[in-house]
């Protein structure tokens, strides 16, 4: 007989007692520690062991009957790791859902990135992130959890403390994890909500003690990271002469543009500055973009407690410079981008009582943003110079101060100098506060292991715009390069000849009411937690009420009904039942409310009895879990009511002309309701293993899933109904989609020596989807048809390499357009459906959708006295995307040629590109825009040092580190330029690399 205890004396129940070399011989000790067991020999040797602590081997002598064990903690993470579940919190060792977990101080090492989001890449298995733009103050990345299972909103539910917020509304210096839920049994808590998965953040809280004030500055250069490479004005006027040669036969008159040897040197060599801005030759990446810029932030905060109150108060301020460069306009005022932040937040837990606890969390944010006027549905002209302006197209500025332009054609050939020198200083502020105050009460006086607490919350934001307003009326000018003559755009003033330009105003700051945005969200939990011997029980009620609005909308409601049991057996067995009533009235009555249901467990192999004498697992634990979440994350809201609207009179009179004084009404054809519209169902299902090996060396986990999505939402425009129906039809729950994969997470850790730890974090995470039902139209050809095919699945006529020679043009398939100007050179379209002619029917699917379908990290790091370093590498493949970056394209055939290798000639046919074209027309270019937008990136490094507490404490500091890191320093892609979505060439903001010199200080 013996005891089982920890090194602070706690009693360990259910260790694992074994006589070693005969397993079968084994017990665990019971909730006192205490245990039993009969042995064969008197000199018997025993296997102590327990989960997170180190195994401990006692060899009996026969004088003794009883012994007292301690087990010191061998993986402090497994033993008090917290992991952040759906409304609680649960011992790492005793969750069976599928959850990542990251710490805030992991997410502070992302080499500059204030975007909250946009650390999250690579750090969490199962979560992808698209990068969509590197615009200060609007950097989100759109985040996928395993891959996507629906082509409505896939955004996953961000709460923030248990409250749903925006994920831009923290910043990172306040957070202390983020969780993110990705099976039934972590999701089915939120219902209608949680099909998308879930990620929860918790920001920072104080602990007893003194003050602990902390300050993290950094310094940040920003640079463009990779953009599209194009010819100077020399180079893509020659290419257009070759083009021009090879296409006289097809587009005689081509001769005309032409240009001789004579005038292509002086768009390189000008002689004087008139010849300059006669014959441009303009870097237009260089005019616009800046070399670099620069970013500040700093983070102050001071936490510690007391018993009576526990505190953690923070403030942050951010300055994001732009690399887009300012314009001088002459003007008086300073056009220019960028965004500046400042937030501030204070969590305090007051003790009210012993058994009372009073919770608040107060957080505001102040930003301002500046662009300029006119910017909303025409973004793409600030840079719009860097993709689609031709070197030669126009000077910037000319020497008299006029602005270039292109008269024959204005809106694809934007300059984006003007446009940002010249429409006014625009600043847009958000305002946001949140609130919260939770009320905790243990009520054990009444029932052992009872407790309940109350939470009620205000979330007010509101938007204001002022600044000073041009509406951008310039005096533009244009030298043809061949005839030399000027055309101006203005003409007005004195004699018809001198402009007189726009006096710009100020607009007084402004609330603009359609933004303004309130909520008022109340909860009401009921928990229940308690051991009786092995058996570990838990239970959780809740009911919860959202309501919230922005502008003048009605005011939108959700209501929530939660339950969930867990169980565990000795910390061997574990089951876990989950489930939630939702209301939302998105949705008629009828449908208004649904219940969702799943149920979990787990089995701690290394716990057994008969792995004691295994002894280089630590830990192994098999769970599964299966249930159903919903989704009602969708655009419109009244789906379910049909919209009338009114306009017109009917012919009502003795004479022509009369009309009934009474108006119309009637449904709009565009909007007929569909009184059986209902949310959307997943069902998911989830098989995963979570091990430890030799003492923390190896650990990780590996998970497969599979996702079943059902009454999926189709709209009107997509479904397959003929035209004669007279109307769109409704919106209907048609969709069904198929998304499974698998999850590999593998952290590696190792003390070399007293001085020196090595450490790596690989993971994986396989998502693919397929389309199981999209009331396709049922006379369509398969390979046109969504079924079968992913979401996103990128669509493509298709090329068996270039017609080398007339034969091979005169023999090849009849393209239904610009069929006549076939050239040697052409890509050799394939009649897909085989009827004999190239056309839309043609176009099948090509590659993967933008999103990817694999995603890898992988993190070394290494840790030495004071110095510390880490390199971490993101890769993904799997993904395609479209980029068309057309030479000579436009009406007027701009001279934009860009680097995209060779071009097809008689004596090169494996070339990069066909032929080039001027005025003639290749209608078709297959899948040579459909990029592979595979890319292996070196997220981050860093290099730091942590100086030594005995240096520091001279002069009152308790800890210096100082830092250099960088995000996104180096790239290996096939794309001609550093994007992850496929948008237009000239709609895209270049994405940034960062150098990052930093420190953390603490008091």
């Amino acid at each position: 007989m013996g005891t089982v205890k920890s090194e602070k004396g706690e009693p360990l129940a259910g260790a694992t007692v074994a006589e070693k070399g005969n397993s079968e011989n084994a017990t665990q000790t019971k909730e006192d520690g205490g245990f039993i067991l009969k042995v064969k020999s008197a000199n018997a040797t025993l296997v102590i062991g327990y989960i997170g602590y180190a195994s401990k081997e006692i060899k009996l002598n026969n004088s003794q009957s009883s012994i007292a064990v301690s087990l010191a903690v061998e993986n402090k993470l497994a033993t008090d790791t917290v992991i952040i579940v759906g409304y609680g919190r649960q011992r790492k060792q005793s969750v069976v859902g599928a959850i990542s977990q990251v710490k805030g101080e992991v997410l502070e090492r992302t080499g500059g990135v204030s975007s909250l989001g946009a650390t999250l890449t690579g750090n969490l298995p199962g979560v992808i992130t698209v990068a969509t733009q590197g615009t200060p103050g609007a950097e989100d990345p759109k985040i996928y959890i395993r891959g996507q299972s629906t082509w409505n909103n896939s955004d996953p539910l961000i709460l923030v403390d248990g409250i749903e917020r925006p994920m831009n509304s923290v910043d990172v210096g306040s957070v202390e994890s983020v969780s993110v839920l990705k099976d039934a049994s972590a999701t089915a808590v939120f219902g209608v909500k949680g099909a998308n998965g879930v990620i929860l953040i918790t920001t920072k809280r104080g602990k007893d003690g003194k003050a602990d004030i902390r300050l993290t500055a950094n310094s940040t250069v920003k640079v463009p990271s990779k953009l599209a490479s194009k010819f100077d004005s020399y180079d893509a006027l020659r290419i257009r002469d070759i083009a021009i040669e090879n296409e006289l036969g097809t587009s005689p008159a081509s001769w005309n543009n032409y240009v001789p040897y004579a005038e292509l040197d002086k768009y390189r060599n000008p002689a004087n500055q008139a010849e300059a801005e006669r014959y441009p030759n303009i870097d237009w990446q260089d005019q616009v973009v800046k070399k670099y810029a620069m970013s500040y932030n700093a983070n102050l905060n001071i936490s510690g407690g007391s018993p009576f109150v526990k505190y953690f108060s923070s403030i942050d301020v951010l300055h994001e410079g732009d690399i887009i460069k300012k314009i001088a306009n002459d003007k008086t005022y300073s056009p220019g981008y960028g965004f500046d932040r400042i937030n501030a937040r204070t969590n305090l837990d007051f003790n009210l009582s012993k058994s009372t606890v009073l919770t608040t969390n107060l957080a505001g944010s102040y930003g301002v943003r500046q662009d300029a006027y006119g910017q909303d549905s025409w973004e793409y002209r600030i840079w719009q110079s860097i993709y689609n302006n031709a070197p030669n197209i126009y000077y910037p500025r000319y020497s008299d101060g006029g602005w270039g332009y292109y008269p024959a054609e204005q809106v694809s050939t934007i300059n984006s100098l003007a446009t940002m020198g010249n429409n006014g200083v625009r600043k847009t502020t958000t305002t946001r506060i949140t609130t919260d105050f939770t009320l905790k009460q243990d009520l054990g006086m009444l029932l052992k292991g009872l407790s309940a607490k109350g939470l009620i919350s205000f979330d007010n934001s509101f938007v204001s715009q002022g600044g000073v307003y041009d509406n951008g009326t310039i005096q533009q000018e244009y030298i043809n390069p061949v005839r030399g003559d000027t055309t101006y755009s203005q003409y007005l003033g004195t004699n018809q000849f001198n402009w007189v330009p726009y006096h710009w105003t100020t607009n007084v700051d402004a609330v603009q009411n359609a933004s303004t945005y309130r909520k008022l969200f109340y909860q009401v939990q009921v928990d229940y937690a308690r051991k009786f011997g092995f058996h570990d029980i838990t239970a959780m009620g809740l009911f919860s009420r959202d309501k919230y609005a922005t502008g003048s909308e009605f005011n939108h409601f959700r209501e929530d009904w939660v339950g969930r049991v867990t169980y565990n057996y000795g910390l061997k067995y574990f089951a876990e039942f989950n489930g939630a009533y939702n209301g939302s009235e998105k949705f008629g009555p009828d449908y208004r409310f649904a219940f969702f249901p799943s149920a979990a467990a787990g089995w701690m192999i290394s716990n057994e009895a008969f792995m004691s004498n295994v002894r280089f697992i630590n830990t192994l634990k098999l769970r599964g879990s299966y249930g159903k979440v919903g989704n009602d994350n969708i655009a419109n809201r009244w789906l379910y009511m049909t919209t009338w609207t009114y306009g017109g009179n009917a012919p009502l009179g003795a004479s022509a002309g009369q009309n009934s004084p009474y108006t119309w009404w009637s449904e709009a054809h565009s909007s007929v309701g569909n009184p059986d519209i209902h949310w959307e169902t997943v069902t998911k299902a989830d098989i995963g293993i979570d091990y430890s090996l030799w003492n923390g060396l190896v650990s990780g986990s590996f998970d497969v899933f599979n996702d079943y999505r059902t009454d999926i939402l189709l709209d009107g425009p997509s479904r397959a109904v003929p035209s004669y129906f007279g109307v769109q039809p409704a919106t209907a729950n048609l969709g069904k989609v198929r998304n499974k994969g698998y999850e590999v997470d593998l952290r590696l850790s190792k003390n070399v020596s007293k001085n020196v730890r090595v450490w790596a974090n690989l993971s994986m995470t396989h998502a693919k989807d397929k389309i199981i039902e999209a009331d396709d139209p049922q006379l369509l050809d398969d390979y046109q048809k969504k079924a079968g095919k992913q979401i996103g699945q990128a669509y493509s006529y298709v090329s068996s390499g270039y017609y080398n020679n007339w034969d091979e043009v005169y023999g090849s398939t009849r393209l239904n357009t610009y069929d006549n100007q076939k050239l040697p050179g052409n890509l050799n379209m394939i009649d897909y459906n085989g009827d004999g002619v190239v056309d839309n029917k043609d176009v099948v699917p090509a590659g993967y959708p933008e999103r990817p379908m694999n995603t890898y990290n992988a993190t070394v790091g290494v840790e030495w006295k004071g110095f510390s370093a880490f390199v971490q590498f993101y890769g993904v493949s799997n993904a395609n995307r479209y980029l068309q970056l057309l030479s000579f394209g436009g009406q007027y055939h701009y001279d934009n040629v860009y680097k995209q290798g060779s071009y097809w000639s008689p004596t090169n046919t494996n070339a990069d590109m066909p032929v080039p074209r001027y005025a003639s027309v290749m209608p078709y270019y297959g899948t040579n825009y459909l990029y592979d937008g595979s890319f292996l990136r070196l997220k981050n490094a860093e290099l730091a040092y942590t100086f030594k507490l005995t240096q520091l404490k001279r002069v009152g500091i308790n800890a210096l580190r100082v830092y250099l890191n960088g995000d996104n320093l180096l790239l290996w892609t096939k794309m001609p330029d550093d994007r992850e979505v496929s948008m237009g060439a000239a709609t895209a903001y270049p994405t940034i690399r960062r150098f990052n010199l930093g420190l953390n200080l603490t008091f």
